[in-house]
């Protein structure tokens, strides 16, 4: 892998409303842009992955999250462009603010999806979070 110097540590977060629906947003550069996505990014020096999480909601969606839960953990191999990042997802069902736009070079929306209408174009991350919420939902069902 050309350039590549060891994994690098990102994070993100389902955020789940109370009709179940989730928020994405549209990515409008690289990787995988076109796709929608969770809100998240890169973990800063010295941050716990949570710490992170929270601080990248609330620069790109401007919400405050109130109790996250980890919900999976995203591996993601691109030996095309020489990236492996880790990055925990959260489930965060609580918060203060009303999503909006924060990020207009970076994204489109946020929008609510319900998930079993979701767009085709999903990122990485949030297929893994998709997969891991009917999991729980399947396993929640079951007690």
């Amino acid at each position: 892998m050309t350039g590549q110097t060891g994994p690098r540590v990102g994070c993100g977060a389902a955020i789940i409303d109370g009709e179940g629906r989730i928020l994405l947003l549209r990515r409008l550069r690289q990787p995988q842009a076109g796709c929608w996505g969770l809100p998240g990014g890169k973990v800063e020096a010295l941050e716990t992955t949570c710490q992170a999480m929270a601080r990248e909601i609330a620069e790109e969606v401007g919400l405050n999250v109130k109790a996250p839960e980890f919900l999976c953990l995203v591996e993601e191999h691109d030996t095309t462009a020489g990236h492996f990042w880790v990055s925990p997802v959260y489930l965060v069902t609580s918060w203060q603010g009303t999503p909006r736009l924060m990020e207009p070079d970076r994204h489109e929306g946020p929008r609510w999806f319900a998930l079993d209408s979701l767009p085709e174009q999903l990122t990485t991350p949030t297929r893994h979070a998709v997969e891991a919420l009917a999991l729980r939902a399947t396993l929640n069902c079951k007690k």
